[in-house]
Parts: C-alpha cells; sequence; structure tokens
C-alpha cells in the first residue's frame, strides 16, 4: 500500500499542509511514522478522508485547459468483474468514473489509496499515473 508525506496528501486533497496536520491532531486522519521519523499516511486513509471532504474545503480554482482535463486524485474504489473494471478516483471535490478493460487497471496496480490522474477527452476518461510511482 502508499504512503503519502503530508505535502502530497494536501495536494492530492486539495488543501493546505497546515489542513492536514490539522486533521491529523484532531484524529480526523490516521497518521504513522515511516523509517526516517516522518509523518506518513496510508493511501486507503487518505482515500476514506478524500471521500469525506466537503467540497467547500477542497474546491480548487477551475484551471483553464484545452480538450484534455487532467484531474489528479486518489483510487477511492475498484471494482473487477471478468473482462471490465470500473475505477474511481476522488479529484478533490470531483469524483470521476472510469470504466476500462480489468487488465488495464492490474498492469496500472489500481487499487484504494494509490495516487492517479484522470485525464477526460469527450466521454472517455484515461487514468495516468504520476511519474515515478511505478
Amino acid at each position: 500500500m502508499p504512503y503519502f508525506r503530508i505535502s502530497e496528501a494536501a495536494r492530492l486533497l486539495g488543501v493546505s499542509d497546515d489542513s492536514v496536520r490539522r486533521w491529523a491532531e484532531n484524529e480526523r486522519l490516521d497518521v504513522t511514522q515511516d523509517s526516517a521519523g516522518r509523518m506518513v499516511i496510508d493511501g486507503a486513509e487518505l482515500a476514506r478522508v478524500a471521500q469525506e471532504i466537503v467540497p467547500a474545503e477542497a474546491a480548487l480554482p477551475t484551471p483553464l485547459q484545452s480538450a484534455r482535463n487532467h484531474f489528479p486524485g486518489l483510487v477511492t474504489a475498484v471494482r473487477k468483474d471478468g473482462v471490465m473494471a470500473q475505477v474511481e478516483i476522488q479529484a478533490g471535490p470531483h469524483r470521476v468514473v472510469s470504466l476500462m478493460s480489468r487488465e488495464a487497471a492490474e498492469e496500472l496496480g489500481l487499487e484504494v489509496g494509490v495516487a492517479a490522474i484522470a485525464s477526460v477527452k469527450a466521454t472517455n476518461v484515461v487514468v495516468d499515473l504520476p511519474k515515478g510511482t511505478r
């Protein structure tokens, strides 16, 4: 399972580092320490909190973009059957759902708590991973 540092978690949730630290202090968010003693958050825990955030807390300015729109966020659910997979990503206040082949979801290692980027063009949603995560 992936772990995220405070700054990474804040960026994925669309809030400030201070908000994430405050949530940890108030026990809204469970944190642990990595081998270097830094505070880290388990990806599944971060996905849980991403689903609970009130949109106003995580609202980001709408960027000006061309036909391709990229929504970095956290995988909050993966449902697989024989051939297909349904992947949900919480990207700040946005919930993005992608239907893809089961093979693609497995090759990307998509599971709850993984950081991913939903790229949207027309009615197709493509899921990318940030550089350096695989």
